[in-house]
């Protein structure tokens, strides 16, 4: 293998309004804990957020907090306080790093916003379509600050989904209003929530487009930008500030595939990547790839915040549809026919298989499917070991010299 050249980023210029919006998301609901100006959800990523936005609550997303702390690399330090408590380090990171985050009072939003601590919620609200982990996490919090907790309870490892599944889901999801009404003081607007419902459906219709521009060759934009940039699908989601930034973000990835603009000079390879991304080392790990003239084009992390199957028209039954038809929440059969649709649709010659020691939910390389999947689309597959947030479970140098040599098998090839 060739030594490693310095590669320079091709920088998004919607990154700006980007950095401005997240430090208006933030800044908003620091304004609103101290001033109780507006009531404070906290929700699992994959939560019912619409029905939050539409009955008028700020919503903070305890997941994306928890990447901050991997991003930052803060994580590693502070997990060992949630596992004094007896939380288990074989348990989501997030969770643990989260936790130990609010223990020691040390915030990654200190540095980037000035803001001394996350928002005290007025109530938490979870759903179990990722894993059982959200439902302990906010059950911990509930029982510290004393706030209500109410939830969804997902079916799992599904197959075809029934319509007996979508309505117990949707039931779950009505029967949250007046628990939520209890917290907000106000009654239920149904006009209100068909609005945030609408405006998930359009940010996500245009998230998928963002998305999919990477189905070009060369690739407009790398998984690595895709991670930063899916920040307003997540927080913004059933906002109108989430619609407005994909539709900059996506004209400008539109104008990159029509001058030819690749995000990796020189694009040789193109790789899918399997499971979560390594928030402390996704910088090095892009200017990796991107010396081995390798695009990482493509991932099913990304796409966990597509949502548009949602429906203003029928807004609690197309949330339960959008909620329970997630990669996450499928059967092996059903995942392998969405990877194997992904490698029709971007082109690629390889597939990075990420196992997130805490995160065996979204590690899909444990029951034979890198080797199933590499049978059926006669391609090589790579699994490197690692974690979302702790990295001391991740070897650098290892995962290092298993991707140079994995590359020189495409190469070969």
């Amino acid at each position: 293998m060739t030594e490693e050249k310095k590669t320079t980023r091709k920088e998004i210029a919607a990154g700006k309004t980007l950095k401005n919006i997240m430090a208006d998301y933030f800044h908003e609901m620091d304004e609103a804990a101290k001033t109780g100006s507006k009531k404070i959800a906290w929700c699992s990523s994959v939560g019912p957020a619409e029905l939050l936005r539409g009955m008028g609550f700020l919503v903070f997303y305890p997941e994306n907090h928890g990447a901050m702390l991997g991003a930052t690399r803060m994580a590693t330090d502070l997990i060992p306080y949630a596992n004094a408590l007896g939380y288990s380090p074989d348990i989501c990171s997030y969770l643990t790093c989260d936790v130990g985050s609010y223990l020691q009072k040390k915030t990654p939003l200190t540095m980037a916003y000035k803001i001394d601590s996350v928002p005290k919620p007025d109530v938490l609200v979870f759903n179990t379509n990722q894993c059982r982990d959200v439902q302990d996490w906010f059950a911990w919090y509930s029982r510290e600050l004393n706030v209500p907790l109410v939830g969804v309870h997902t079916h799992r490892d599904i197959g075809n989904i029934g319509a007996h599944q979508i309505k117990d889901i949707a039931s779950q999801i009505e029967e949250l209003v007046p628990q939520l009404e209890a917290v907000s003081g106000e009654k239920f607007d149904m006009d209100r929530f068909k609005e945030a419902v609408g405006y998930s459906r359009r940010t996500s219709e245009l998230w998928r487009a963002c998305l999919e521009a990477a189905a070009a060759i060369p690739s407009p934009w790398t998984f690595f930008d895709a991670t930063i940039h899916m920040a307003p699908a997540v927080v913004a989601r059933g906002t109108e500030e989430g619609v407005e930034y994909y539709e900059l973000l996506l004209p400008e990835l539109e104008q990159r595939v029509r001058d030819g603009v690749a995000a990796v000079e020189g694009e040789k390879h193109r790789l899918y990547w399997e499971g979560m991304p390594i928030w402390g080392k996704l910088r090095a790990l892009s200017e990796q790839f991107a010396s081995l003239k390798t695009c990482v084009v493509a991932s099913t992390y990304c796409n966990s915040w597509i949502y548009d199957q949602l429906d203003p028209a029928d807004p609690f039954e197309s949330m339960a549809v959008a909620y329970t038809e997630l990669f996450i929440v499928r059967d092996e059969p059903h995942k392998e026919a969405y990877i194997t649709d992904c490698y029709e649709k971007f082109k690629f010659d390889g597939i990075l298989f990420h196992d997130a020691k805490t995160c065996p939910n979204n590690s899909n390389n444990r029951y034979g499917m890198p080797e199933r999947l590499s049978q059926k689309l006669g391609i090589p597959v790579l699994t490197i070991n690692g974690d979302l947030c702790d990295l001391r479970c991740y070897s650098e140098e290892q995962a290092k010299t298993n991707i140079e040599a994995f590359i020189e098998q495409l190469e070969e090839g």
